[in-house]
């Protein structure tokens, strides 16, 4: 049987309504459900939501529906549509501050660094991003300090660069989500 560390936790995925990154979603997802979390996909719209790769998901709910409480992480997937749908959303800005403030987990993979860097919680932090100029730059912006590695975790929060980085996000997700739910 597999170890079901993250049984009654709930996490928030959150994706742009086009152009996610298809596995950024479905890999952590997948190894969140393995270890007994319950996850939710948030997205700015209801509706079908159209991955990069062709993946076609129905959100859960609405960011702006999404109450911060009821969850223990917040995970914000990326893709080239992050930066027109996500890296502004001030109402993820505030699920994303809420957790923060509450010692949960934060992560966010790709261009969505952008995203925790836009929401503040990136200040004297070690983070990655895609190796984006832009997005680069809007971490150094956020007072992050700009690693180039495929997988960062600082304390509670966790970003990742890219795709190939899925895998050992979802999984220091997992590591991380099981040492926070543990003090």
């Amino acid at each position: 049987m597999a170890d079901k560390k993250l049984a009654g936790k709930r996490i928030l995925m959150v994706i742009a309504p086009e152009e996610f990154r298809d596995e950024e979603l479905l890999t952590p997802k997948e190894i969140l459900e393995a270890a007994g979390a319950q996850v939710d996909v948030a997205s700015t719209r209801m509706g079908e939501a159209k991955g990069m790769l062709g993946a076609k998901v129905s959100p859960d709910l609405t960011v702006k529906d999404a109450n911060a409480s009821n969850y223990q992480g917040v995970i914000v997937v990326g893709g080239m549509g992050s930066p027109s749908y996500l890296w502004s959303d001030t109402n993820l800005h505030k699920i994303i501050s809420h957790l923060n403030d509450k010692g949960e987990v934060v992560a966010a993979i790709c261009l969505s660094g952008a995203v925790l860097a836009k929401a503040g919680v990136l200040r004297s932090k070690k983070a990655t991003v895609w190796p984006d100029e832009t997005a680069i730059n809007v971490l150094k912006e956020g007072q992050a300090q700009y690693l180039k590695e495929h997988v960062v975790a600082d304390g509670n929060i966790i970003t990742a660069d890219g795709p190939e980085a899925a895998k050992k996000f979802g999984e220091t997700i997992v590591e991380t989500l099981s040492r926070v739910s543990a003090r």
